[in-house]
């Protein structure tokens, strides 16, 4: 399988959304990476349900929907109406996360879980099975355009041995610092999806730049 590629939202001109959308429509890109802040869970606010449903109605692509907000589990039914095809929430935000994650299972959308850069990997030893998606945060999350935190392609080796070794089918993404150079090592790690906001929706030509990750 090649790599999935997930453009973030995040860093796309709000002024033009519809603009970048038709951009995402028309790449190589396989979804499209919605970052949901609430201001408590993170220090930032970003966007919510309105805007992601104004989105659905115009992307032809998978809303990989991540949200960094507190109490996830009130907000299945709600994301799914906006048209998510993935339901990404925070281990750290989760108190019940098997039973949240059978819930957003229920709906028909994959159930996501991500993990913050000091969180280990082997919190997730007795679910992984239960989970379509692990998202390594290889930045703190929050904000977009932050360096790339090194210690996270150990992390992606660490969460691809426990996934065999479980014999699952769970799939490894990672979102934060993901560019032409950190893209390739994670992808040798053991990366399914690359997440990228500002190395895409900053270049000169993000259609090649969605082209380029996708060869790799």
């Amino acid at each position: 399988m090649s790599v999935i590629v997930s453009p973030s939202l995040l860093s796309a001109d709000f002024l033009h959304l519809y603009k970048d959308i038709e951009m995402i429509n028309n790449s190589d890109a396989d979804w499209l990476h919605m970052d949901v802040m609430d201001g408590s869970f993170v220090p930032n606010i970003s966007f919510g349900f309105p805007v992601m449903k104004a989105v659905s109605k115009v992307l032809k692509k998978p809303m990989d929907v991540h949200l960094m907000i507190k109490h996830p589990e009130n907000y299945i039914q709600q994301t799914l109406d906006c048209g998510a095809a993935i339901m990404n929430i925070h281990y750290e935000a989760c108190v019940h996360l098997h039973r949240t994650l059978q819930a957003i299972k229920a709906t028909g959308m994959k159930a996501g879980v991500t993990l913050n850069p000091s969180t280990p990997v082997n919190v997730l030893e007795d679910i992984i099975g239960d989970i379509d998606i692990v998202q390594i945060m290889s930045v703190n999350p929050g904000f977009g355009g932050q360096s790339f935190i090194k210690s996270s392609l150990k992390k992606v080796r660490k969460l691809k041995a426990l996934i065999e070794n479980e014999h699952c089918n769970t799939l490894i993404e990672v979102d934060g610092g993901v560019n032409g150079e950190t893209a390739p090592l994670l992808i040798d790690a053991g990366t399914d999806i690359l997440v990228s906001g500002s190395y895409i929706f900053g270049s000169k030509n993000p259609y090649s730049t969605i082209k380029s990750l996708k060869a790799l």
